[in-house]
């Protein structure tokens, strides 16, 4: 069922679902939507009249909220935290530090241009087990990703080492026996639904977190992720205007009661919206030109 179709079920008029949706009071997941034309199970949307005005997608939001813990959904474009650069005061830390005015200690971090769900902790304590979870790998982390080209398999996974220079002045993988200051990375990926002739959704599960891994092991497999200016391709970044990469599930052990917590961040609008767009180019192709033939020259 589309989104709209689901508001109207719930007595919206066509304005007024359209208003709840650009203001931030309709959400999938616990994450505001604006996205009318998804599809949706309508047990997952909530229509919060009484939640304060934001602009979905572009605004931060907060998915949980205790003493100990927060976990946010960052949206594309944001730096996770503060940087010495233009624009680097201006991070999801130091935003929710003031949203919730209290002190906000890092826990991980998500690229800038990667969306979705992000941890933080409110004291050191919690800090410390959190951050001793990322350690011992036991924190479940789950991105999709739209990348281009065709997957090897409908399950495989990377092993490999980086480092921060692989030779081009990017990180990357290296070749024979690894330096000492490489740094082992795994990625499960999974290859999840075919968008388009040349694109591909694939989830990719982290075993480790190391910089840019799931952004490196795509593009060094030659199918690297659409929007990537990094990594990617000008095939595949052509018509794209943000990194398709988007941090859907975060499962975590509660640093004080010890509860198993599970967050499911639903697909950015922005993604959702491509993926339609290429779905659509798929199933309707432009016919293709016929050439124009020169006329026959006769002979006299």
């Amino acid at each position: 069922m589309r989104l709209t179709d689901h508001l109207k079920h719930l007595g919206l008029s066509n304005a007024e679902a359209k208003k709840a949706l650009q203001t931030g009071k309709v959400f999938l997941h616990g994450v505001p939507t604006a996205d009318g034309g998804r599809d949706i199970e309508p047990y997952r949307v909530e229509l919060r009249p009484e939640a304060p005005k934001l602009t979905p997608g572009r605004d931060l939001v907060i998915v949980h909220k205790d003493d100990d813990l927060i976990v946010i959904w960052k949206p594309a474009g944001m730096l996770s935290v503060p940087a010495g650069k233009a624009g680097g005061h201006l991070n999801a830390v130091g935003l929710v530090s003031k949203l919730t005015r209290s002190p906000i200690l890092t826990v991980h971090r998500i690229d800038q241009g990667t969306s979705g769900l992000m941890m933080m902790a409110r004291n050191e304590a919690a800090q410390l087990h959190l951050k001793a979870q990322l350690e011992k790998h036991t924190v479940e982390r789950r991105y999709i990703a739209l990348i281009h080209g065709r997957p090897p398999d409908k399950k495989w996974s990377v092993t490999n080492h980086l480092v921060d220079d692989r030779g081009d002045g990017l990180r990357g993988s290296v070749d024979g026996r690894p330096p000492h200051h490489a740094k082992k990375a795994t990625t499960e990926f999974t290859h999840l639904e075919r968008i388009g002739k040349h694109i591909n959704l694939v989830e990719a599960k982290l075993h480790t977190g190391r910089t840019h891994q799931v952004r490196i092991h795509l593009s060094e497999a030659g199918t690297p992720i659409l929007g990537d200016e990094r990594y990617g391709t000008p095939a595949a970044n052509r018509g794209v205007d943000r990194l398709c990469l988007h941090a859907v599930v975060l499962g975590i052990e509660h640093p004080t009661t010890g509860e198993t917590m599970r967050f499911t961040g639903s697909t950015p609008d922005s993604m959702e919206k491509l993926m339609r767009s290429l779905k659509h180019q798929a199933a309707n192709p432009l016919p293709k030109r016929k050439k124009s033939r020169k006329p026959k020259k006769h002979r006299s």
